[in-house]
């Protein structure tokens, strides 16, 4: 039997992994695909504490995975397909195995939020993308669509200027929600067009993408946008697939409810990072709550 169980290896999960194995519990860290997460997709990171230069997504998560090997966390490539989980037992069913565990901490994370739009799906791959650090250097010269407003559509659109003879920013209201900082950045930049109140009704091709259909949500004008790709950034999903039928308390959204050291309405079993309802989604919060549910962990671990 493991002391804890941790599912996901984004920052919360890498973090939660590192206090764990401080603390000398029985650990093991279960993650599908490579380490990092959403961060993975980040270019560049300068709003972490303590990098004063910024660094990349990818630069940030291999320190924090080797500091928490460093102690000793065991990190293993398994995909979790059910749980079962009580106050008196938690069993985790990976594609490979029964494990049981005393406790357990979801950092399961969140996906991109998708459009919902004709067209989306079928270009998915082929100029519909989620991720400009993976498919920017593919639109050298092209002009491309950013939709969002936030401070990830704002970051992304930036970077694609690097590739890119021309970004639109698409957004539905007529001022960003982006940190005034991002806004001023994007602004100032030449190769960006700000097209506000607009939000798309269809992505047009069939081979790849040809163009946007944009409807004025204000005069409810349609028109097309000529461009050879387009970036969706309107938010995540909780990665809740595992957790379905679970007796876990979620939010409207399908996040995970906890309290404040992380804990959810089931006894030993705590979420962190992005799975959880709460109100900002960094990397810096991630990371505090990964320690907190590390820590708390280790607390249920005691009195049981």
């Amino acid at each position: 039997m493991e002391d804890l169980i941790i599912i996901g290896a984004g920052p919360a999960g890498l973090t939660a992994g590192l206090y764990a194995s401080r603390a000398r519990l029985k650990t093991v860290l279960l993650e599908k695909l490579a380490p990092g997460g959403q961060i993975l997709t980040t270019d560049f990171v300068e709003n972490y504490p303590g990098f004063p230069e910024g660094l990349s997504g990818f630069e940030l998560v291999d320190r924090m995975k080797r500091q928490a090997e460093n102690f000793g966390l065991k990190i293993e490539g398994k995909e979790v397909i059910r749980l079962e989980l009580a106050p008196e037992k938690k069993m985790v069913f990976t594609d490979k195995e029964a494990m049981e565990t005393k406790a357990l901490i979801l950092t399961t994370g969140a996906s991109p939020r998708k459009l919902g739009i004709e067209g989306e799906g079928l270009l998915i791959g082929k100029g519909v993308s989620y991720c400009a650090t993976c498919d920017g250097p593919f639109y050298r010269d092209q002009e491309v669509a950013v939709i969002g407003g936030g401070d990830t559509a704002v970051e992304e659109a930036i970077f694609l200027t690097k590739f890119a003879s021309r970004v639109y920013l698409v957004h539905r209201r007529d001022e960003l929600r982006a940190t005034k900082l991002l806004q001023e950045r994007v602004k100032a930049a030449e190769k960006v067009t700000l097209v506000w109140d607009s939000v798309p009704t269809r992505i047009l091709g069939q081979a790849g993408v040809e163009a946007l259909e944009l409807k004025n949500v204000k005069t409810n004008e349609i028109s097309t946008l000529p461009v050879e790709g387009v970036f969706v950034f309107i938010g995540y999903n909780p990665s809740n697939d595992l957790l379905s039928g679970l007796p876990l308390d979620f939010d409207d959204f399908g996040f995970v409810k906890t309290d404040d050291n992380m804990e959810t309405s089931i006894p030993g079993v705590f979420a962190a990072g992005d799975i959880r309802s709460k109100l900002l989604r960094q990397v810096s919060t991630a990371v505090g709550d990964g320690a907190t549910a590390a820590f708390a962990a280790e607390r249920f671990i005691e009195g049981h």
